[in-house]
């Protein structure tokens, strides 16, 4: 069966890279690309590396333009997605790569985006650890999915597995991730400019501003016994001069009594059957490098006993596994389909 689609926000960067994974799948047709501002023009103008796509002409982002299609992606910024998933509710599938449908909670919402609250959706990170085992279960059938916000995923692969297992106190994690400036979107912002970022490493949102905190809380919260207000994270995400990917070093307090070999176990019990979250021989540690146009998160685990903290180096590429290659793989698993279809482990290199 060959499954039409819709892609919103396509002139962008995360609507660029769902249609060049999707491009490659041999179950979809992809039918309709959206913009805003940018309607009426080649897609290629927007995404010149996707030559196969080249006959297609963005429209207007319409409810009555996305309806009718078997898969809708919704790639807008947070806050806009849930007016069209209100006039959508006939879509067999619908997945929203913005943070409209993300978190549980009105209040942590309210707290840090504001705006309409909108029911929650089955999240899309298959990997996660959950208390009924994988997070991949409530993805199979689902009609509705969030996909995940690139760093909340990627911190909350890293300590799921230690979380989950009781081998680290969730009460004082912290995190400090170097991320491109394509996680920021493709609008133009001086921060963002290349004279602003090139040669330096910059900071943001710094001291729990950070709208993915919820999030990390929230999956963290679900992998175990603990509730979100446990969960206590120091989160600082710095900009470096890379394109892509997320290189995110978390550490946490090691509990009492807890072995080498538990904490290692943990992780390894969690993902050692994984073909996209994958846990590095003892002593190694990924690049950013490692994971470019790959749909993999690669992550190195030390024990550091001198200061009783475990610590995880975790990396990804923003625009696949922490977006776009989460939201194809959660739409093969709803579909029934090989769950790898359209998505590589290789990465680019040099």
């Amino acid at each position: 069966m060959t499954y039409s689609v819709a892609v919103s926000g396509a002139s962008g960067y995360a609507g660029g890279e769902i249609l060049r994974l999707l491009a490659a799948h041999p179950d979809i047709e992809i039918r309709t690309v959206t913009a805003h501002s940018n309607a009426g023009q080649p897609l290629v103008e927007h995404q010149p590396h996707l030559r196969s796509l080249a006959h297609l002409t963005l429209r207007d982002t319409t409810a009555e333009t996305l309806s009718g299609h078997d898969i809708v992606f919704l790639a807008l910024p947070h806050g806009q997605s849930g007016q069209y998933t209100d006039a959508l509710g006939d879509a067999p599938l619908i997945i929203d790569a913005g943070a409209d449908h993300r978190l549980t909670s009105p209040d942590a919402w309210d707290a840090f985006y504001g705006g309409a609250f909108h029911e929650p959706w089955a999240y899309g990170v298959p990997e996660l650890l959950t208390a009924a085992g994988k997070q991949r279960e409530n993805l199979r059938g689902a009609s509705r999915i969030a996909a995940p916000g690139c760093n909340a995923s990627t911190v909350s692969l890293s300590l799921a597995p230690g979380v989950a297992a009781g081998v680290i106190d969730p009460s004082d994690i912290v995190s400090v991730l170097a991320v491109g400036p394509s996680g920021a979107g493709k609008s133009l912002k001086t921060n963002l400019l290349g004279s602003e970022i090139l040669g330096t490493a910059n900071p943001y949102a710094v001291g729990g501003a950070h709208r993915h905190i919820p999030e990390i809380r929230q999956a963290l919260a679900a992998a175990s016994a603990h509730a979100p207000d446990d969960i206590r994270i120091s989160f600082t995400p710095v900009i470096v001069p890379m394109a892509r990917g997320i290189l995110a070093t978390s550490t946490a307090p090691i509990v009492p009594g807890t072995t080498d070999a538990q904490i290692r176990d943990a992780w390894q019990s969690a993902y050692g059957d994984e073909t996209f979250v994958q846990l590095l021989p003892a002593g190694h540690f990924p690049r950013t490098a490692d994971v470019l146009g790959a749909n993999t998160a690669l992550m190195g685990l030390a024990i550091n006993r001198a200061a009783n903290r475990v610590v995880v180096v975790t990396a990804v590429d923003n625009l696949v596994k922490g977006t776009a290659g989460a939201a194809v793989q959660s739409m093969n698993i709803a579909l029934g389909l090989p769950e790898g279809r359209a998505l590589t482990v290789n990465g680019v290199a040099p």
